[in-house]
């Protein structure tokens, strides 16, 4: 049904919910179609249900074209034929489509979406932002994170129904609490990763229908699964049956050449035009309602708070308008969802709320910790003393906004090559340690995790968007037991509120061992003040070390993870009947190690097995003598 005044609205940049308005929907026996170009010559309808004859649509004094077509319905292929001012037409995918043909073809396909029955209602009543919960994110490309052995082109995707048995299932066991799905918003071209859009309504059909990512989102809450999308409110795919040029004019985009191209090749959105507000605000909107989104996570912010992503630049006043008026609207839509800043540069108060002067984001990628933290792995063991800081530095602003410890996608493509790679280490054996040692500081850092599909495998191969994870990879012992390293840390954390609740109080974290730069050796304390507390060292050289950790107090200890563990494929260092005195705790450091300590009481000690003896302390002299640092 026409609605003059939410029409009104959408040109105004006010609507946030034009969806409803827009696009092809079923009713009285037949489907209404309607498109906004306000600056076309005509708008012709070009569907399936005549043989592709064009239909003239008619147009409103906002620029609005519609027809109601009776008798057709679901299935139904169709597209707009735009005509510009000098005759010639173009045809265009309708940019409110909720399902579209499967690329490289273009048309929109009628859909309902509401014939979906959902079966989370427990769930949407107990979610929210885990402000003081855990939240530890797996980023997925749906495309490469499994593939059907011996299939090609589109038949080695898992589709979305499929991914219910298959990725559920793992997230599940390995302990992750929520799915980020890199851009699911249709789009013509593998390689843009999803980041080029020409659909912002519709799920990509290369994995199947909407109804059945509806089913994959459903069942992860089932499963207690969250799920957050990554959408793309800066550009968009320069496609020609997409935005770009829609009404044979700039619609979408800005006139001026400059403000138009994007640095990837694709168009930029121009929010100095009220109606684009409105289109990018529903589209979000849109996903939450219609799919049951917990989060949304917003790539480049920057490019939205500088017109060329540069904090030297001026702002852009119109960007920055519509970041605070959308998150403001939804976040009082959505008490209970998640809205994460991709990067905000320099603004301090970007996870503030709107009314205080921020930009209302709930969490922001952290990118200073990711790549300082990835500079100090890769540093080799007699330059580590000098670059002490790179791991303490983020500890200082840790509670200057909401963070979140990203090692995404980005860190681990175009040319930056894996982690692993990335990783100093004189061996294989070296570099594991390394890893699971720089997993410990990730998970015991203030700060919600996230981590790219492969990090816990130890892939040596760089991501690439047309190749499987190198699951194989869990066949040699040493990927197969950072594996379970990394599932064990998982449970450790979602299990001790001292790493999440509480974590962005400055008072919940304190250094016990700030600048031990010469050991290389790190140790902090976490507490949730509610009894719970934990204490992390950090080695981070090659060499065993007789240690005595501050923890104010005499008692017990017991450690809750040792990533030089054997079973995690270590040397197995321990530290046995571990108790403080004078507020002074002993204990064996493994070289490049990351052990997480709990207070105990005397009868859950760690002991030696019975096949074992502790060494004595001649012994223990000794063995330090040898592994003095260089």
């Amino acid at each position: 049904m026409y609605d003059y005044n939410r029409i009104k609205n959408h040109v105004n940049g006010v609507e946030s919910c034009s969806y409803e308005l827009f696009g092809a929907h079923i009713e009285n026996g037949g489907v209404n179609f309607s498109v906004y170009a306000p600056n076309a010559h005509n708008v012709m309808l070009t569907s399936s249900f005549n043989g592709w004859n064009d239909v003239q649509m008619e147009r409103d004094h906002f620029g609005v074209w519609s027809v109601f077509i009776e008798n057709i319905g679901e299935g139904t292929l169709y597209k707009y034929k735009i005509f510009t001012q000098d005759g010639r037409f173009i045809e265009k995918s309708d940019p409110f489509s909720y399902y579209n043909e499967v690329r490289p073809k273009m048309a929109s396909i009628v859909y309902d979406l509401d014939k979906y029955y959902w079966r989370d209602e427990e769930w949407l009543k107990k979610r929210e932002k885990n402000y003081n919960k855990p939240l530890n994110v797996y980023e997925v490309h749906l495309g490469s994170w499994k593939v059907k052995d011996e299939k090609t082109g589109d038949e080695k995707f898992y589709h979305y129904e499929e991914l219910v048995n298959e990725l559920i299932p793992y997230v599940k066991e390995m302990g992750y609490t929520h799915i980020e799905f890199m851009p699911l918003t249709e789009h013509p071209f593998d390689g843009s990763w999803g980041y080029q859009v020409t659909g912002y309504y519709a799920p990509t059909s290369r994995y199947g229908e909407p109804r059945y990512l509806m089913d994959l989102i459903d069942s992860c809450h089932l499963n207690g699964i969250g799920v957050i999308l990554d959408f793309v409110p800066v550009h968009f795919a320069r496609d020609e049956a997409g935005l770009a040029y829609f009404d044979s004019t700039c619609l979408y985009e800005s006139e001026i050449p400059q403000m138009r191209e994007s640095e990837w090749g694709s168009i930029r959105f121009d929010y100095s035009k009220t109606h684009v507000h409105s289109f990018i605000r529903s589209a979000l909107n849109f996903w939450i309602n219609k799919y049951h989104f917990d989060g949304i996570r917003f790539d480049a912010v920057a490019y939205l708070l500088f017109p060329d992503g540069n904090p030297n630049s001026p702002e852009y006043d119109c960007g920055i308008w519509f970041l605070k008026n959308t998150l403001f609207t939804l976040n009082a839509y959505h008490p209970d969802v998640m809205f994460i800043a991709e990067d905000a540069t320099c603004h301090m108060k970007n996870t503030a709320p709107v009314v205080y002067g921020g930009f209302g984001f709930d969490y922001m990628w952290n990118f200073g910790w990711s790549s300082e933290s990835l500079r100090y792995i890769s540093t080799p063991y007699g330059m580590r003393t000098q670059n002490h800081n790179m791991l303490t530095y983020p500890m200082y602003y840790f509670n200057q906004g909401l963070f979140m410890l990203a090692l995404s996608h980005d860190d681990v493509s175009n040319s930056k090559s894996s982690i692993m790679t990335k990783i100093y280490g004189r061996s294989q054996e070296e570099k594991f340690s390394n890893y699971r040692a720089y997993y410990v500081y990730q998970m015991t850092h203030p700060g919600k995790k996230m981590n790219f599909m492969g990090n816990e495998l130890a892939e040596y191969m760089e991501w690439k968007d047309d190749q499987p994870l190198g699951w194989n990879l869990l066949t040699y012992p040493n990927h197969d037991s950072f594996h379970e390293f990394v599932k064990e840390l998982n449970r450790i954390y979602k299990e001790e509120p001292a790493l999440y609740a509480q974590e962005f109080n400055l008072a919940a974290f304190s250094w016990i061992d700030l600048q031990n730069a010469v050991n290389n050796i790190y140790a902090y304390r976490r507490d949730d003040f509610n009894g719970n507390v934990l204490y992390i060292v950090l080695n981070f050289s090659p060499y065993e070390k007789d240690y005595w950790l501050g923890v104010g107090y005499d008692g017990y200890f017991r450690e809750l993870i040792n990533s030089d563990r054997d079973i995690y494929g270590g040397s197995n260092v321990r530290s046995y009947n571990l108790k403080s005195h004078d507020g002074y705790l002993n204990m064996k450091l493994p070289p490049l190690s990351g052990i997480i300590l709990k207070p105990c009481d005397e009868n859950s000690v760690d002991k030696p097995e019975p096949d074992k003896k502790e060494d004595s302390p001649e012994e223990e002299k000794k063995e330090t003598e040898e592994h003095k640092p260089e």
